[in-house]
C-alpha cells in the first residue's frame, strides 16, 4: 500500500529517520521538492514543500506511518490503489485547477472594474470622511447638558466673527431640520483669551518667524508687521551682493508666478508652500547690496578723476611702473574726489591694497548703528502695550530706565560714530581719535592723553552718562515691585493710590436683556489688570530681577551680536572673491585658442559653486542670523 503527502522541508530529515527506526525498514520512501513554492495556509509564508510517497507492507506498518505523519504535521492525501483510479483523480484535479483559474481571472476583472469606479468618487469620499472626522472631533470636545439632550461647546471666538457663527448655527439647524435651534451665549470669563493674529499669504511667513520665538499675549503689540520691513533689510546687509540678490529675486518671482501650479500646491514641503516674503526679501537684497556680482562692477560713472594720481600720470613711465606696482589715489588732491558713489561701495576699492581696512571699519560701525537702532525700536514698542493696558507706572519705572540705560551707553556710541564722520575730513583723518579707546575710557572714568577728545568737555559728559546708566538699574530692578507692593497695601487699607479706569456695565453692542454680564475690562484687559488676582510679591520681585539682569546683559551682548552683520557681509565678499580668483579667472587668463574651450567647463564649475555656496549656503546663513537678531 501507499501513503502520499507533503511535508515542510525543515522536517524531512527527522521524519525520514523516525520512519526508518519505527518501521524497521519495511517501507520505501521517496522525497521530491515541488517545482514552485506554495503558500503555507497556517502562516501565510511562501514555502517550497517536499512531496513524499511511501510504499509499505502490512497494515500495522501503515498505521504507524500515518501516526508519524500526523505528528510531523504532514498534509496526507488519498492515493488510489489502481492505475485507472489514479488517472481519474489526476483528471479531476486538472479540471478543478482550470475552473479555479477561470474564477480567479473573472474575480480580478470584476475587482478592477470596481476600483476604476472607486477612483472616480474617491476624492468625494475623502472630503466626506474628512468632514465627518472634523465633525466628530468637534462633537467629542463638547459636553452634555443636565438633560443629556443638548451639546454644550465652550469656545473662544473673535467678537467680530460672532455674527458669522450665529448665522452658521442658524443655517445648520434649518438645513438639518432640527426642532431645537442652536444659539450662542457670551459667557463672562476673567482668563486671558488666546491670541488670534489674522494673516495672509504674504504676512504668514513673517508671522511664523515671530511665533517661533513666542506668541504675543492677548492684545499686545504684534512685532510681525515691523519684521516685514527689518528682516529683509538685515538679511540684505549680510548677503550684500546685487547680482546674487537678483538671482534669488528671479527664483522667488518664479515661485510666486507658479504658486497655483497643481504640482506645487500638492507639495508637502513647507518651504515650497510658503512663498510669502521671498520676493520682498530678495528685492531688498537687490536694492541694498554693496557689490555687483563676484568682482565689484561699476554701474555708473565714478565720481573721481583717475589721472589725478600721486605722482601724476605724466611721470608714469614704464620704468617707474615696473618698480612701483601700487599707485596712490589721494582724495586730498583737488579733482580726485568729486562726491560719494551713488550705489553701494565704490568699485575702485576692490583694486586697493587697503580695501579690507576700509570696509571692516565701515561695516563694523554700520552694524553697531543698526543694532542700537533696532534694539531701541524694539524697546519703544512697549509704549503701546503700557498705554493700551493703562499701566502708566511701567512707562516711568521700566521703559524709561531701559531707554536711559541703552541710549546713555550705546546710543552715545552711535553719536560718537556720526560725530567723527561729520567732523573729521579726509585731510584730518590721520589725527582723528579712536572711538574704541574713548568708549573704554568712558567706563574707566579716565582719559587717554594720546587719544585727542572729539569735543570740549567730553570726559565730564561721559562720566555723567555712565552714572546715569548705572542709576537706572536700581530703578528698573525695584521700581515696579515697590509700586505694586505699595498699591496692594493701599487697597487693603481702603485708600487706592491711582484709579485704573471706569468699568462699563455691559459689553458694547450688548443689550440689557442678555444674561452675560461681562465687563469691558474683563475682555479687553485679558487678565493684565493688576487687580485681577492677588499679587505674589516674591514672584514679582524674582521676575523683575531676572528681567533686569537679562536686559542689562542683553544690551551689551546683543550690541556685540549685531557685529555678525559685518562678519557675514565680509565672509560673502571674500568667498565671492575667492571663487572668482581661483575658478573663473583661470579660464580668462588661459592663452591661445584653448582659452575659449577651457572657459566652458570653468564657467560650469563656477556657476555650480556660486549657486551651492554663495546662494544656498550663504543665503541660509544670512537667514538664520537675521532670525537670531530678531529673536
Amino acid at each position: 500500500s501507499f501513503v502520499a503527502g507533503v511535508i515542510h522541508p525543515w522536517r524531512v530529515s527527522a521524519f525520514e529517520r523516525l520512519l526508518w527506526r519505527a518501521c524497521r525498514g519495511y517501507l520505501v520512501a521517496n522525497f521530491v521538492e515541488m517545482p514552485e513554492p506554495m503558500e503555507d495556509p497556517a502562516t501565510g509564508e511562501s514555502v517550497t514543500w517536499v512531496i513524499f510517497l511511501i510504499s509499505y507492507w502490512g497494515e500495522q506498518i501503515g498505521q504507524k506511518i500515518r501516526k508519524i505523519s500526523d505528528c510531523f504535521h504532514c498534509h496526507v492525501y488519498p492515493y488510489p490503489e489502481s492505475e485507472a483510479s489514479r488517472v481519474d483523480t489526476m483528471n479531476g484535479l486538472h479540471s478543478q485547477i482550470q475552473d479555479l483559474s477561470v474564477v480567479l481571472e473573472e474575480t480580478e476583472q470584476y475587482l478592477a472594474q470596481v476600483l476604476d469606479k472607486v477612483v472616480l468618487v474617491l476624492p468625494t469620499w475623502r472630503v466626506q470622511v474628512q468632514k465627518m472626522k472634523a465633525i466628530y472631533l468637534v462633537l467629542n470636545q463638547c459636553s452634555f447638558d443636565v438633560t443629556e439632550k443638548c451639546l454644550i461647546a465652550e469656545v473662544w471666538c473673535p467678537v467680530q466673527d460672532l455674527t458669522q457663527v450665529q448665522d452658521a448655527l442658524r443655517q445648520g439647524s434649518y438645513q438639518s431640520g432640527s426642532s431645537v435651534e442652536c444659539f450662542v451665549q457670551r459667557v463672562p470669563n476673567s482668563e486671558s483669551p488666546p491670541t488670534l493674529i489674522r494673516t495672509n499669504k504674504f504676512t504668514a511667513g513673517f508671522q511664523n518667524i515671530v511665533d517661533a520665538y513666542g506668541v504675543a499675549s492677548y492684545q499686545e503689540v504684534n512685532p510681525a508687521p515691523y519684521t516685514i520691513i527689518t528682516f529683509p533689510f538685515i538679511f540684505a546687509i549680510m548677503f550684500g551682493d546685487v547680482g546674487h540678490g537678483l538671482l534669488m529675486f528671479l527664483f522667488a518671482l518664479w515661485m510666486v508666478l507658479n504658486e497655483k501650479s497643481p504640482s506645487l500646491r500638492q507639495a508637502t514641503n513647507e518651504v515650497r508652500r510658503t512663498w510669502g516674503g521671498q520676493v520682498g526679501s530678495v528685492g531688498h537684497g537687490v536694492r541694498t547690496g554693496m557689490e555687483v556680482w563676484d568682482p565689484p562692477t561699476s554701474l555708473v560713472n565714478p565720481p573721481r578723476s583717475p589721472p589725478a594720481l600721486t605722482p601724476p600720470c605724466s611721470a608714469h613711465s614704464s620704468a617707474y611702473l615696473a618698480t612701483h606696482p601700487s599707485l596712490t589715489l589721494n582724495p586730498n588732491i583737488t579733482g580726485v574726489f568729486q562726491g560719494p558713489y551713488p550705489f553701494g561701495i565704490d568699485p575702485i576699492w576692490s583694486l586697493a591694497t587697503n580695501h579690507l581696512n576700509f570696509l571692516n571699519s565701515f561695516k563694523m560701525k554700520m552694524s553697531v548703528v543698526l543694532g542700537v537702532v533696532h534694539m531701541g525700536f524694539g524697546v519703544m514698542l512697549g509704549v503701546f502695550n503700557h498705554v493700551h493696558f493703562q499701566q502708566w507706572h511701567r512707562l516711568v519705572l521700566e521703559l524709561l530706565p531701559e531707554m536711559i540705560f541703552l541710549l546713555a551707553l550705546f546710543g552715545y556710541l552711535v553719536f560718537l560714530i556720526f560725530y567723527k564722520w561729520i567732523k573729521f575730513s579726509v585731510a584730518e583723518s590721520m589725527v582723528a581719535p579712536s572711538i574704541l579707546i574713548h568708549f573704554i575710557d568712558m567706563f574707566l572714568f579716565t582719559s587717554n592723553p594720546g587719544n585727542l577728545p572729539l569735543y570740549q568737555g567730553q570726559v565730564p559728559v561721559q562720566m555723567a552718562l555712565v552714572v546715569l546708566a548705572l542709576a537706572s538699574v536700581p530703578v528698573l530692578l525695584l521700581g515696579t515691585p515697590l509700586y505694586l507692593w505699595c498699591r496692594q497695601r493701599a487697597l487693603r487699607t481702603g485708600h487706592p493710590l491711582v484709579a485704573t479706569g471706569e468699568q462699563e456695565p455691559l459689553l458694547e453692542g450688548q443689550d440689557a436683556g442678555n444674561s452675560v454680564n461681562a465687563t469691558k475690562e474683563d475682555v479687553e484687559s485679558g487678565g493684565h489688570s493688576p487687580d485681577a488676582q492677588h499679587l505674589d510679591m516674591a514672584q514679582i520681585f524674582m521676575h523683575q530681577a531676572i528681567h533686569t539682569i537679562e536686559y542689562c546683559l542683553g544690551c551689551v551682548s546683543n550690541t556685540a551680536s549685531y557685529l555678525r552683520l559685518w562678519a557675514l557681509s565680509l565672509a560673502h565678499a571674500q568667498l565671492s572673491e575667492v571663487l572668482w580668483t581661483m575658478v573663473m579667472r583661470q579660464g580668462f587668463v588661459a592663452l591661445s585658442y584653448a582659452g575659449g574651450l577651457v572657459l566652458v567647463p570653468v564657467f560650469a564649475a563656477f556657476a555650480v559653486l556660486t549657486v551651492a555656496i554663495l546662494l544656498v549656503m550663504e543665503g541660509l546663513s544670512a537667514f538664520l542670523h537675521a532670525l537670531r537678531l530678531h529673536w
